[in-house]
């Protein structure tokens, strides 16, 4: 027997809908590359999304579509998030970061027929445009007067295309399954592959982040959004915000501590997002202009950090500098992404500040829509005991069934499970430890050793600014950790005196066996270590055999 309730599908025009009816004076605050600052609000943001709409029809783009972004957070871009998929196309946001065969290669292969760009960008669009004939029109993200001179075919103006079409438009109804977005992964191996998000999946992934035990978002916030918003959807904010109707601050391409800081505090920011590259940046400037800022005008009281693990002395600065909560989250550009976040229970109300931190250390815990496991090297799933390490693996509805063009072939096991490559443990509570990514790990004697860890410990020391650890071959052992340091501006550690320090925090077999200082380390384009790059450099050095 089914039951008598109404089967709405769910769209994110409904989204853009209800926030635009009852939370239609709610700022959009962006920042633009001059520093300039513009305010809109939501209702004038859905209205140019109809607008926007109306100008794809014109263009002839049909629904199915891809269009593509290359552009900073913006409220320019954020009406392109709406327009585009709530009239049914699918919206394509380009990191700018890729190398340039790449941005060809993901263009290319997603069969963008026009590309939204913000002016800065236009060196970047005269490279690329002769290598993508399949682009019928660059469009400049800016008024006439504003037009980049670029020598490209097919150039616009995208306030004149909204100018010249109605804000008079109907979202479209189809079904909830179909597609929204595509962003293509970052390519660390092999050619970057597409994810293609439905409607369905992101309505529900939003649900997920609104949530008290997700990113907790209501009307009542001021969210600073870091995380591009090329980066896995910016982790839903773009659609979380609208569910909820919380106010939305974007800040362009200058994420300087500085920067940072004053749109913390002018915005009266409650929350914000971002890797824990930015979030390291930025209590650095706080502690070394503490006497100079007047910490007591900042509303801010959660920070979400995601993309690589937030050292635990990021988490205790955030704590003791601005009593702000780090809640540590974990997912996937093929999750949507989120899958885990630190949300404390009702247990962590008597634990003690430290007790706390072991807690946020960890990714988190699975939120509900997704279920995760730890499996064996057969697929066979492993007790949640908080000290089995086995090979990560999520199902649910915001997780990927396959690759865009049926890339990289079959992506889950017969059971729906999908892999993510990390290595973890899940302790009874359900937090995750990742321990490791399966090429990243260290196999000494027939034991791992989790890089990630050392690393977390060593940004821990006072004068280490960002740390690195690989694998390098070992005569007896098979591998060591190599650790690589990029100290503090203005301090010279020590080999021994990093060894000393590490020497009371981790096992006695999971010490480095050599420690090289490093003027910066390599990253990739969504801010995470780039070890190929380090193993190609370091991996050959040969551990002390002993």
């Amino acid at each position: 027997m089914l039951g008598l309730m109404q089967n709405r599908p769910l769209l994110i025009s409904n989204l853009v809908d209800y926030v635009a009816t009852w939370h239609a004076e709610t700022e959009i605050v962006s920042r633009d590359p001059r520093g300039v600052m513009h305010r809109s609000n939501y209702g004038e943001v859905a209205l140019r999304a109809k607008r926007l709409a109306n100008a794809l029809e014109a263009l002839g783009i049909k629904p199915g579509e891809r269009v593509a972004t290359l552009a900073w957070n913006s409220w320019r871009h954020l009406e392109i998030y709406y327009g585009v998929t709530c009239s049914g196309r699918v919206l394509h946001t380009v990191n700018p970061r890729l190398f340039k065969e790449q941005l060809i290669y993901i263009i290319d292969h997603a069969e963008n027929g026009y590309v939204f760009f913000d002016p800065d960008f236009a060196p970047l669009v005269e490279q690329l445009a002769p290598h993508l004939p399949r682009v019928a029109g660059w469009i400049a993200l800016c008024e006439e007067k504003d037009m980049p001179a670029a020598k490209v075919e097919g150039l616009k103006c995208y306030e004149t295309l909204l100018a010249q079409a109605s804000s008079e438009y109907d979202w479209p109804q189809f079904d909830e399954n179909t597609a929204c977005t595509l962003c293509y992964t970052s390519g660390t191996t092999g050619n970057p592959k597409g994810v293609l998000y439905s409607h369905r999946s992101t309505v529900l992934h939003a649900f997920a982040a609104c949530a008290v035990d997700g990113l907790a978002l209501s009307a009542r916030d001021s969210i600073l959004v870091v995380v591009p918003l090329f980066h896995a959807n910016a982790w839903s904010l773009p659609f979380s915000a609208a569910m909820c109707g919380a106010k939305l601050v974007l800040p362009g391409p200058r994420l300087d501590p500085e920067s940072i800081y004053m749109l913390l505090e002018q915005e009266g920011c409650t929350k914000a997002g971002g890797i824990p590259t930015i979030w390291l940046n930025f209590l650095a400037y706080v502690e070394n202009n503490r006497e100079k800022l007047d910490l007591t005008k900042l509303k801010l009281k959660l920070v979400f950090s995601g993309g690589t693990a937030a050292p635990r002395a990021t988490i205790e600065k955030f704590r003791d500098l601005l009593g702000v909560f780090l809640l540590h989250a974990w997912g996937m550009t093929e999750t949507s992404p989120i899958v885990t976040l630190g949300a404390p229970l009702s247990k962590h109300d008597s634990a003690t500040p430290d007790e706390i931190v072991d807690m946020q250390v960890r990714q988190g815990r699975q939120i509900f829509g997704v279920e995760l496991r730890v499996a064996d090297e057969k697929g066979e799933p492993l007790p949640c005991d908080g000290k089995t390490v086995g090979q990560l693996k999520v199902r649910g509805n915001w997780v990927i069934s396959g690759y865009f063009k049926g890339e990289g072939g079959k992506v889950m096991d017969d059971d729906g499970w999908f892999g993510t490559g990390d290595v973890a443990t899940i302790n009874p509570d359900g937090y995750v430890q990742l321990t490791d990514r399966l090429k990243d790990v260290i196999k000494s004697g027939g034991e791992w050793i989790s890089s990630i860890e050392i690393e977390n410990l060593a940004v821990s020391h006072p004068e280490v600014f960002e740390a690195a650890v690989i694998a390098i071959p070992h005569p007896t052992w098979q591998e060591r950790p190599l650790l690589l340091v990029q100290p503090k501006p203005g301090t010279h550690p020590t080999k021994e005196s990093i060894l000393e320090f590490l020497s009371t925090r981790i096992a006695k077999w999971w010490m480095p066996d050599e420690v090289i200082f490093v003027e910066s380390l390599p990253h990739t384009a969504t801010g995470k270590l780039l070890k190929t790059e380090l193993r190609k450099k370091y991996g050959g050095q040969l551990a002390v055999a002993g």
